[in-house]
C-alpha cells in the first residue's frame, strides 16, 4: 500500500498510557468521521466542547459513561476530523471502547494507528513541521524540568523560525546566483554589485550562533554519558552515592567489590547525565573481576565524559603511581583525548591542603597531564566536599553553557545538518574568493545548504527519515 493511500486510512488508538488510571483516552482521527460519531454517541456532537454520554456495546450494554470531545477538520491536532472519548482508565474498559469504535467505523475502513501515527498526520497535514513534531516526541520523555521547558520552546516554533529565516536568507542568494549564470559575460560582476560574499558571511556568522544553541538543546535533550574510571578503592561507588544522593553501589574496602557497570541516571542544573561506575582497572587473574574491568574500557571509550578518580591517600605510594602512569597510558591507547577527561583528587579530607596540592602537582608532572589535570576538584566523596566543584566543573568539560533567554530541546540529526550546512557555507566562501569564482560551483554549495536546512523542519525529508522519527513514538500519539 502506499504512504498516501495509508495517510487517507482513518486511524484509531489508545492515546494514553498502558496500566490503570482515573481517566484514558480513545482519539479516532480521518476524513468525514461524522457517521462515526453519530453512530457512536447517538447524536451530533457541538464543536470542541465535552459532552456526557453512555457508551454501549452491539447489545446496547454500558461500557462506562464519559466525555466525548468533537473536532471537526482542519481545526484538530491532525488537521483531520478527530473524536477523543474520555472514559475511567482500566485497561479492559479502554480495549473494549476502542474495539467498539473500530467496529463501527469498520465500514469506513478504520483501523488501528501505528506508533507516532497521530503527529505523523498533523505533520503531512502542515500542523506541525519535523522539528515541532520531534519536540512532542521530546515532550512526553522529557526527564528534567530544563528538557521540558526546552521542549517546549521547540514544540512553540522557536528553533523551526530561526531555521526558516536561514534557509529564505540562502534561498534568495541561489536565486541571485543562479540568475546570472545566463549572463556569462556579467556574471562576476554582477555577483560582486550584490554583495554576495558578505551576505554569504553573516549568514555563516548566523548559522554559527543557531549550531552553538541547537549544540546545547541536543545536550539536553540526551544528556550525557559519564564513566566513573580509576584503581580499586579509590572511592568511586562513594562518589555515585554522593551525586546521586542515594546508597546505590556496595562501597567496602576489599579491592574488586564493583565487578560490573552500575548505573544511574542523575541532573545537573537540568542537564541529565548517566552515570556509569565502573569496575576498578587493574591486572587480575580472578575470571569474573577481569571481564568487569574489559567491560570498563569499553564504557569509557564510548563515553561523553571520563571522569578519573585519584586517591589523594595513596598518591605517595610508588606501586600506585605506576598503576595511574598505566591507566593514564591506557587512556591515549584506547584513544580518548584529555578534553573527554576529568581528573578528581578524591579522599581530600584525609589530608592537609597544602599537603594534598603538593602530593597532585607532583604526580600531575610525573605523568604528564598538563594543567587541565591540576584544575581538577579535589573533594571528599564521602565527607560530601567539593561536589559543587566536580559538578560546575563536569558541566563546563562537556560543553554546556546556561543560557538565560532559554535552550530549546534539539536532536543531534539537527546538529549534523546544521554543521553540514555549516561546511557547504564555508566552500561557497573560497570559491567567492577566488580571482574568477566558478559560479556552478557555487550556486551548487548553496543548494546543498538549503537542503540541509530543510531538512531540519521537513520541507526536504525522505521516506526513511521519517519512519524512523515517527516510529518511536508512543501508539496514540
Amino acid at each position: 500500500m502506499s504512504l498516501l493511500a495509508r495517510h487517507a486510512e482513518p486511524i484509531a488508538a489508545v492515546a494514553t498510557a498502558g496500566g490503570r488510571g482515573a481517566v484514558g483516552i480513545v482519539r479516532a482521527s480521518g476524513r468525514e468521521l461524522g457517521g462515526l460519531v453519530r453512530a457512536l454517541c447517538g447524536r451530533e456532537l457541538q464543536p470542541r466542547h465535552a459532552t456526557l454520554l453512555e457508551f454501549r456495546n452491539a447489545g446496547g450494554a454500558v461500557i462506562d459513561a464519559g466525555l466525548a470531545l468533537w473536532f471537526p477538520a482542519p481545526h484538530s491536532y491532525t488537521g483531520e476530523d478527530v473524536l477523543e472519548l474520555q472514559v475511567h482508565g482500566g485497561p479492559a474498559v479502554l480495549q473494549l471502547l476502542l474495539g467498539r469504535v473500530l467496529e463501527l467505523g469498520s465500514a469506513i475502513g478504520l483501523r488501528v494507528a501505528g506508533p507516532g501515527e497521530f503527529t505523523e498526520r498533523a505533520f503531512h497535514n502542515g500542523k506541525l513541521d519535523l522539528a515541532q513534531a520531534e519536540a512532542v516526541a521530546d515532550l512526553i520523555d522529557a526527564t528534567t524540568g530544563a528538557a521540558v521547558l526546552g521542549a517546549q520552546r521547540a514544540l512553540a516554533g522557536e528553533m523551526s523560525r530561526e531555521v526558516h529565516a536561514l534557509a529564505q536568507e540562502l534561498r534568495g542568494l541561489r536565486a541571485l546566483v543562479e540568475a546570472t549564470l545566463d549572463f556569462p559575460e556579467e556574471d562576476i560582476e554582477f555577483v560582486r554589485a550584490h554583495a554576495v560574499a558578505r551576505r554569504v558571511a553573516e549568514l555563516a556568522d548566523a548559522l554559527r550562533a543557531l549550531l552553538a544553541r541547537t549544540r546545547q538543546g541536543a545536550l539536553l535533550r540526551e544528556g550525557l554519558h559519564v564513566v566513573l574510571a580509576g584503581q580499586p578503592n579509590v572511592g568511586k561507588s562513594s562518589l555515585l552515592n554522593a551525586l546521586a544522593g542515594a546508597e546505590l553501589a556496595i562501597v567496602t574496602d576489599v579491592a574488586g567489590t564493583t565487578r560490573d557497570r552500575l548505573r544511574e541516571s542523575i541532573q545537573i542544573e537540568g542537564v541529565p547525565l548517566h552515570v556509569i561506575d565502573t569496575a576498578g582497572l587493574r591486572d587480575t587473574e580472578d575470571r569474573v573481576e577481569s571481564i568487569g574491568v574489559q567491560r570498563s574500557w569499553e564504557a569509557i571509550a564510548q563515553a561523553d565524559a571520563v571522569l578519573f578518580v585519584h586517591d589523594l591517600e595513596r598518591l605517595a605510594q610508588p606501586r600506585y603511581r605506576a598503576e595511574e602512569a598505566r591507566i593514564a597510558g591506557r587512556l591515549r591507547e584506547h584513544g580518548v583525548p584529555e578534553a573527554r577527561v576529568l581528573h578528581v583528587w578524591n579522599k581530600s579530607d584525609a589530608l592537609d591542603p597544602r599537603d594534598a596540592h603538593g602530593a597532585v602537582q607532583g604526580l600531575v608532572c610525573e605523568l604528564g597531564l598538563g594543567e587541565a589535570a591540576l584544575a581538577g576538584p579535589c573533594l571528599s566523596a564521602r565527607q560530601g566536599q567539593g561536589l559543587e566543584e566536580l559538578r560546575r566543573q563536569l558541566l563546563l568539560r562537556c560543553g554546556w553553557e546556561a543560557m538565560p533567554e532559554g535552550v530549546f530541546l534539539a536532536r543531534t540529526r539537527h546538529v549534523h545538518a546544521l554543521q553540514a550546512c555549516q561546511g557547504h557555507l564555508e566552500r561557497a566562501a573560497a570559491w567567492l574568493a577566488q580571482p574568477a569564482p566558478a559560479l556552478e560551483l557555487l550556486a551548487e554549495e548553496l543548494r546543498l545548504g538549503h537542503v540541509e536546512l530543510m531538512g531540519i523542519t521537513g520541507e526536504v525529508s525522505a521516506d526513511e527519515l521519517l519512519g524512523d522519527i515517527f516510529s518511536r513514538f508512543c501508539i496514540g500519539k
